[in-house]
């Protein structure tokens, strides 16, 4: 039943389109203009979303006449764009103007963590991986969630600005390989 190969692959993939470490400028910003970000309620609210998507977005695809693969080729296509603006550091996506009265739950739980792209990787995953494997690798993924948030000023101090920018490309490469993946195993 969990296959730690198929576990580590999850986490990983998961843990590049999540991209915390990348997201740590605006958390701090966020942090900033508001004061406190209550780590521990965007952790659960962004895992009740990536796990009800897990389980109902087949449904909800079914119910607009869409089958997994062509969600999966949709979300390679996402997951592609959004490697390239991490690496190009161009926004190709809109992002939304933050609500300092609910920064924990938007845009910390969602659509950060919890955003398109999860979920389009959540769905993908499902049609490649274990659910139970897909699971654990939810977990994992949830626990980096909340270290990173927990110790964003910290995790900041240590890169650098230099570092992070590193970071952000090298995940960046790696979603644009997983979205290739994505796209040869659904349609090749």
């Amino acid at each position: 039943m969990f296959n730690l190969k198929e576990i580590l692959s999850v986490t990983l993939i998961l843990f590049s389109v999540i991209d915390v470490i990348g997201a740590v400028p605006i958390i701090v910003d966020l942090r900033k203009k508001v004061g406190h970000i209550e780590s521990e309620k965007a952790t659960l609210v962004a895992g009740f979303i990536m796990i009800s998507f897990l389980f109902l977005g087949e449904r909800i695809l079914n119910l607009f006449g869409v089958d997994v693969s062509s969600f999966a080729a949709a979300g390679a296509l996402i997951l592609f764009l959004l490697g390239l603006e991490m690496i190009l550091g161009r926004n190709i996506f809109k992002h939304d103007d933050v609500d300092t009265s609910s920064a924990s739950i938007v845009p910390i739980a969602f659509p950060i963590i919890a955003g398109a792209g999860t979920m389009t990787t959540l769905i993908s995953l499902r049609s490649t991986y274990e659910l139970a494997n897909i699971l654990v690798g939810v977990v994992v993924n949830l626990f980096f969630v909340y270290l990173v948030l927990k110790s964003s000023g910290w995790i900041e101090r240590k890169l650098g600005k230099a570092g992070m920018d590193v970071l952000r490309r090298i995940f960046g490469i790696i979603l644009i390989a997983i979205a290739v993946k994505l796209f040869k195993v659904n349609f090749l």
